[in-house]
């Protein structure tokens, strides 16, 4: 078992907590999209803390813990992504007082819900608060992890990878996909979420199989995208798909964090555990 610092927001009045992780045997292998056994962590309290379960992209390489969680993607009727969120609902308590408590839904199998997103600070941003009066669509991010092909603002749009099958940015091997940087329930909000988005016939094809995990990939992904929600599960930093630096640590066709060199692999979709950290009250 081994302890980490996370990042709270200062208003929150936490520092630190545990996380345990249990020895991950049986993983999924890299570069396909199958599920390996859920690892168990220890519990916190909190308000909407504790234990909760997750799929993401499995963590190969470097320091980090677990695997970067995804985001269900869905198309709107005019080819527009956005990210599915199932929001909060008002409860009484015991002492006739109303709280909110997050809901959730099943999707693939799995019960999804905002806890997955509650680690590294992402807890106490705007677009995870009850409060939060944007919508769900991805909008491109600007800054210098951006692909230098994709527009500084704007909503994700399908025609914008309409060359996802031949795209490359001259990292790893060709053909693999399409990525970008975006945001999610970010407008008008200090600090937004960051997510990166991925378009790859590999991972149409694993949605269209039948190995276990395809009813997650398939209710999770629409026409190949992917979205991840983009904080290194090590110390919170920004991993960039196909990264320049890749190559340099085996990760050219990864998402590849510089900071302490873990990597993600896209392609192998994982059934995961961790001690989801309780929201600012």
């Amino acid at each position: 078992m081994s302890s980490n610092d996370d990042k709270y927001p200062a208003n929150s009045g936490r520092r630190r907590f545990v996380k345990g992780v249990v020895g991950s045997a049986g993983l999924a292998s890299a570069g396909t999209a199958g599920v390996a056994a859920v690892n168990s962590l220890v519990s916190s309290s909190g308000v909407g803390g504790g234990a909760v379960a997750y799929y993401g992209i499995e963590n190969t390489k470097g320091p980090a813990p677990r695997a970067m969680p995804q985001i269900p993607v869905e198309i709107d009727d005019e080819g527009y992504l956005r990210g599915r969120w199932t929001g909060f609902e008002e409860v009484e308590a015991r002492d006739g007082s109303t709280k909110l408590v997050v809901q959730t839904e099943e999707i693939g199998g799995i019960e999804y819900s905002p806890q997955w997103f509650q680690y590294c600070g992402i807890q106490g941003l705007g677009g995870l608060s009850p409060e939060y009066d944007g919508d769900n669509y991805f909008r491109y991010a600007s800054g210098g992890r951006a692909y230098d092909w994709q527009p500084s603002s704007g909503r994700v749009a399908v025609e914008d990878f309409a060359d996802y099958e031949t795209w490359t940015n001259g990292v790893g091997t060709d053909g693999l996909g399409k990525g970008a940087f975006a945001t999610w329930r970010s407008q008008d909000v200090d600090t937004p979420i960051p997510v990166q988005i991925l378009r790859s016939s590999r991972i149409e094809r694993a949605a269209e199989g039948d190995d276990e995990g395809a009813e997650w990939l398939a209710a999770s992904t629409d026409e190949g995208f992917m979205a991840v929600l983009n904080k290194c599960t090590h110390y919170c930093c920004t991993p960039k798909f196909k990264s320049p630096q890749g190559p340099k640590f085996d990760a050219g066709d990864e998402s590849y964090c510089p900071c302490h060199q873990s990597a993600y692999d896209p392609f192998s979709i994982v059934k995961r555990s961790f001690t989801a950290l309780p929201r600012p009250e």
